[in-house]
């Protein structure tokens, strides 16, 4: 009997805790370069990554994971370093294409982690600013980078409040660095129903009371995430 509970315990902690236990989930915006876009809530959970004629690592909680498992279209990867299937190795990994968009001189992707630009790669085990990997919820933003003056176009973010039949969005521009500013022309859609924004970044969309999801675009700049709005 005594040897029937050492084995069932021996296999129990074999099984250890679920694969994703260690493996946050974040959201994540694949913008591409014709505006289009996919976003999900989707697992960094570890996983194997091609790079030319070799396999290698993508370790849990990284950015790279997240991409490759919601499957956005074929990923081309590069190694600038000496990637294995030991995630630690992973730092030197860099998207080179997402479906047709190739990087091309200094224009090609990158990624934020809210409203900055990552410092490190998307696979690296130090995380995208060097201080630990992605922690659940948080926002990831792919995007194809046109650099000009030194930076990538600015993402925007769309916030809001409702009034009786009516939902005011705020949209500002964020920079590399996260600094924002409000952006003036910006089209906020939400149930079929459009708006620009004035110059304080405020577009206001007559809607009747209902939950609606809203998303603010312009040309040049890479559109925000969705947000579930409800209007009284």
């Amino acid at each position: 009997m005594r040897k029937k509970a050492l084995a069932a315990l021996v296999v129990l902690m074999g099984l250890g805790a679920p694969a994703d236990a260690a493996a946050p989930k974040v959201r994540q915006l694949v913008v591409f370069r014709d505006g289009s876009a996919t976003s999900e809530t989707v697992s960094t959970r570890a996983t194997r990554v091609r790079v030319e004629r070799r396999h290698c690592m993508a370790g849990d909680g990284t950015a790279l994971a997240a991409l490759v498992r919601s499957r956005p279209g074929r990923i081309r990867l590069r190694d600038f370093g000496a990637c294995s299937l030991r995630p630690r190795d992973g730092g030197g990994l860099f998207v080179h294409a997402i479906r047709g968009d190739r990087n091309r001189g200094q224009r090609g992707w990158v990624y934020k982690v809210g409203r900055r630009a990552a410092t490190a790669g998307a696979a690296d085990p130090g995380g995208p600013f060097g201080r630990g990997r992605l922690r659940a919820g948080q926002r990831v933003t792919w995007f194809y980078c046109r650099l000009r003056d030194g930076g990538c176009q600015r993402t925007l973010e769309l916030t809001w409040r409702a009034e009786p039949g009516t939902l005011v969005a705020t949209v500002r521009g964020y920079d590399d660095q996260g600094r924002g500013v409000p952006v003036e022309g910006t089209t906020v859609r939400a149930g079929g129903v459009s708006a620009l924004s004035d110059a304080t970044g405020v577009a206001r969309l007559p809607l009747p009371a209902g939950r609606y999801r809203a998303v603010a675009e312009k040309p040049g700049l890479v559109r925000s995430f969705a947000e579930r709005v409800e209007v009284p």
